[in-house]
């Protein structure tokens, strides 16, 4: 998409990817800005890139775009330059202020639409018709609704609005973040994150297939993205277990299963770790300790299923040239960025820090190899990359914020707890199953972080209500959130899978829905059992892990079916 620009807006992109690296990269080392030029000029940048890159097609509306990257400087530097002021005369907003507002909220539509979709677009709009005509509303959800200028001045300009905690996390953490996967990639990382466990495991029984679940934990961990870590890791593996006999749809299924494991794996959990610190207060640290082993026991699942599954079918991979610990002693280094930004952050330093540490660390390690020296011009390149990259989630946080300030704004915050414990009739296995369907009808229109903010917005104080602690009930929120990447009828990165096995796109879906079927277990356990969460003694905790581990092993190798072959084939024995 850069290299469609004309050489001037390439030169716009560039400035505008290179301010943002270095100006958050100021602030998360040297000196915090102030709140509305750390959420502010984030935002601002966001709007541009997406309506530069995002373009419209014809001459006609590409100045219409160029209109609206006007409005959008215009209304958000409002918001920065007048930040102290509206604060002081809230409730009291004058006609420019309501103006800007209006022009504010329906731009963050238009730009959620250029890279989300329509489906974003048609509940930001559901949720602005509910904000305004929420006296026509059933009782359960009533409320004594708003005039529409009077909604926008609410969702631009207080706190949980479009500059509320989705531009902050995003401005703290995730784009750095983003940035710092981009580096990696830039200094060669990726290969070993491949070669490494090939190495290690690729000439077992399903060795390609578990050379999938262990490089997209691996690239997962760091890529913050289920969809980008099928495209990338996939182009490599799919094809491989295609070759050693794995058929193109269970190919196909394998890699995304995996893939949405990264989302849960430590150190960097895609985006959502970030903004389950912000909403509950937990240190960054605490909320890696807690996700690790299920994170851990996630990909174990989905290992033992890839086993079973080449075991029914006798798939055996090939030798590499290399043994594991030969490609770990001449690339160990890799695995350096990933140390650093770890430690770092066990010792308490803030994530963003942590994550310029391990940027610079990429730099480090790309000179290690001539091949992999990270100049200037690498440098821009990674830049930009990391840039357009966090667009993707960027363009979301207007019409979250419109989403978020509407539920505030109506009370149906505090009144969504009520009205699910209601519905399940007190029952903490009926409230964790109304989520689960709650998220995945969001999911399908909305990224898996987006769906997991909003849900967890409403839905955690229902599981705490119920007895869940507080860490637990988001963790429950963050994996079901995940769903809708493989279970059909929407998921986009088992659509990805399937694109590159050149498979039936819903015999993949269902591959991989049953390849990640703890993806559904886990909350289950997180809800049941504390001390999956590190929620009790150490006694406590130590058994919970081992009876997990015993159950994971036997829950994955019932669903592998493998059983099921090994009954019917000693019936035939037995009859013949």
């Amino acid at each position: 998409m850069y290299n469609e620009l004309k050489r001037f807006e390439q030169i716009i992109f560039d400035i505008c990817a290179m301010f943002l690296l270095l100006f958050y990269s100021y602030a998360a080392v040297i000196s915090p800005a102030s709140t509305q030029y750390h959420r502010g000029i984030y935002v601002i940048i966001t709007y541009i890139l997406v309506f530069l890159l995002y373009k419209s097609k014809t001459t006609l509306f590409r100045v219409v775009d160029y209109c609206l990257i006007t409005i959008s400087v215009v209304t958000i530097s409002y918001w920065i330059f007048n930040f102290e002021v509206i604060n002081y005369r809230t409730g009291a907003e004058t006609q420019l202020d309501t103006i800007i507002a209006i022009a504010g909220v329906l731009v963050s539509i238009e730009l959620a639409r250029r890279v989300v979709g329509n489906i974003f677009v048609v509940i930001g709009i559901v949720m602005l018709a509910y904000g305004v005509y929420g006296d026509s509303m059933p009782d359960l959800i009533s409320h004594a609704g708003a005039s529409f200028p009077e909604l926008c001045v609410s969702i631009f300009y207080k706190s949980d609005g479009i500059f509320g905690i989705m531009a902050n996390v995003l401005a703290t953490y995730i784009l750095l973040f983003v940035l710092f996967g981009a580096f990696l990639e830039k200094c060669g990382a990726q290969k070993f994150f491949i070669d490494f466990p090939l190495a290690a495991v690729g000439h077992k029984i399903g060795g390609p297939g578990k050379v999938a679940v262990i490089a997209s934990g691996l690239f997962g961990s760091i890529s913050g993205s289920a969809i980008a870590n099928v495209v990338s890791t996939g182009a490599f593996t799919i094809p491989r277990m295609k070759k050693a006999g794995f058929k193109p749809h269970i190919a196909g299924g394998i890699e995304p299963a995996a893939s949405i494991g990264g989302m849960f794996m430590p150190p960097i959990m895609g985006a959502g770790g970030f903004i389950m610190a912000e909403l509950t207060g937990e240190p960054y640290s605490r909320i890696m300790l807690v996700a690790l082993f299920p994170a851990l026991m996630y990909f174990f699942s989905v290992f033992v299923m890839v086993h079973y599954e080449a075991k029914k079918d006798g798939i055996v991979g090939e030798k590499s040239e290399l043994s594991a610990m030969t490609i770990f002693k001449k690339e160990w280094y890799y695995t350096l960025p990933l140390v650093v930004i770890t430690i770092f952050m066990l010792y308490g330093y803030s994530p963003g820090y942590s994550a310029i540490l391990g940027l610079i660390s990429c730099i480090a390690v790309s000179y290690v190899t001539k091949e992999t020296w990270i100049g200037p011009k690498q440098f821009l390149e990674a830049a930009r990359s990391g840039a357009e990259s966090s667009l993707k989630i960027g363009a979301t946080v207007g019409v979250i914020g419109i989403i978020i300030g509407v539920l505030t704004y109506s009370g149906l915050v505090l009144t969504f707890a009520d009205i699910v414990i209601e519905l399940a009739g007190g029952s903490l296995l009926m409230t964790i199953l109304l989520i689960a369907l709650a998220s995945l009808v969001l999911g399908m229109g909305v990224p898996v972080t987006a769906a997991y903010l909003i849900t967890a917005v409403v839905a955690v104080p229902a599981l705490t209500h119920l007895g869940v602690n507080q860490l637990a009930s988001h963790m429950i929120v963050y994996w079901l959130s995940q769903d809708s990447n493989i279970t059909p009828p929407v998921c986009i990165a088992a659509f990805a899978g399937a694109t590159i096995a050149g498979a039936n796109m819903w015999k993949t879906a269902f591959s991989a829905f049953k390849f990640a079927k703890f993806l559904y277990l886990g909350p289950l356990l997180f809800g049941y059992v504390p001390g999956f969460s590190l929620d009790g003694t150490s006694t406590d905790i130590i058994k919970a892990f081992i009876f997990i581990m015993i159950g994971t092993w036997a829950y994955s190798y019932m669903l592998s079916g493998i059983w099921l072959k090994t009954w019917f084939g000693m019936g035939k024995n037995k009859a013949a």
